[in-house]
């Protein structure tokens, strides 16, 4: 993104991360971690005013599985699952999160409930909590894929009906309807 903080730029006049926050935050979604990184506090200043948690990733530049691994660690107990979202999803609703949520909540315990448009799996996920051991050995510049293709039996396919959950943000191309 030519050196911006692509968190930070704005479509329909509100930050990427922002916008991403409120759909959080308008799921059924109970608890929310923010794992912060690069210009931390920029970050939190951005989404200041929401009910968040935040917990910082000192390493991330080690890559996507760093601050996978924060978040992870940073869920009490009592948490029966997680839905992983990256920040920089713009278009993603709360919508998209509740429906993920009510699918895990009807199945049965072991659960990984992934959205799918059109025959093509996106993102966020959500995870059954006896999947977060595993995916806190995740290494490198990636996220829990190989969890999601290891216990590929147990994956619930959610249907969304738009492409939200494909479109994130990495070059300035991506922002163009």
């Amino acid at each position: 993104m030519g050196g911006l903080n692509k968190l930070l730029i704005e479509v329909e006049s509100k930050p990427i991360v922002t916008r991403v926050a409120d759909a959080v935050l308008a799921s059924r979604a109970t608890l929310i971690i923010v794992v912060t990184g690069y210009e931390a506090e920029i970050i939190v200043t951005a989404l200041r005013g929401r009910r968040l948690s935040f917990v910082h990733n000192p390493d991330f530049s080690t890559g996507l599985s760093s601050s996978l691994r924060h978040g992870i660690n940073a869920l009490p107990p009592s948490v029966a699952g997680a839905v992983i979202c990256l920040g920089d999803m713009p278009w993603l609703t709360g919508r998209h999160i509740d429906k993920l949520i009510s699918a895990f909540a009807s199945q049965t315990i072991g659960k990984i409930c992934v959205p799918v448009y059109q025959g093509r799996r996106g993102n966020p996920v959500l995870f059954d909590r006896c999947y977060f051991p595993e995916m806190a050995t995740v290494q490198g510049d990636k996220g829990a894929r190989h969890v999601i293709e290891r216990h590929a039996g147990v994956v619930q396919k959610v249907e969304m009906d738009d492409d939200a959950l494909f479109r994130d943000v990495d070059v300035p191309a991506d922002l163009e309807p």
